[in-house]
């Protein structure tokens, strides 16, 4: 009887661990196809894969430092202003980020990554792009 209840406990966790790993796999798949749908959608009102357009990046930090870190991580490739908010107080500050690039999915994919990344380090928030 003990070997049941110990193989089912077994089980359990396995399939467990499977529902988190296949959750966490969905969640980034779904960041990542937000920017295809997005260049798609601009594509279609014009937008031309080869040229180059300035596109603009959102971050939400939790104070000046955090600010001050991004900036010194993103300039010069990027040019950088932050403006407070008032309406978060945990994430007092939004920082806008914009640089000339092509809407190729591949790269805004790379770059939603980076930028996410840099905003979890700084215990902010990345909320995405516009063109």
């Amino acid at each position: 009887m003990s070997w049941f209840v110990l193989l089912l406990a077994a089980a359990l966790v396995l399939i467990a661990l499977r529902v988190y790993f296949k959750l966490r796999a969905a969640r980034k798949l779904r960041a990542e196809s937000w920017d295809e749908q997005v260049i798609g959608r601009l594509r279609s009102q014009g937008y031309v894969p080869f040229n180059d357009y300035r596109v603009d990046f959102f971050l939400a930090l939790p104070n000046e430092s955090a600010c001050q870190g991004a900036r010194a991580r993103l300039e010069p490739e990027f040019s950088v202003d932050v403006k407070p908010l008032t309406d978060d107080p945990e994430l007092a500050f939004s920082l806008h980020a914009s640089k000339t690039m092509r809407l190729v999915v591949p790269d805004m994919q790379e770059m939603t990554r980076r930028l996410t990344a840099l905003a979890t380090e700084l215990h902010g928030r990345y909320d995405g792009w516009a063109a």
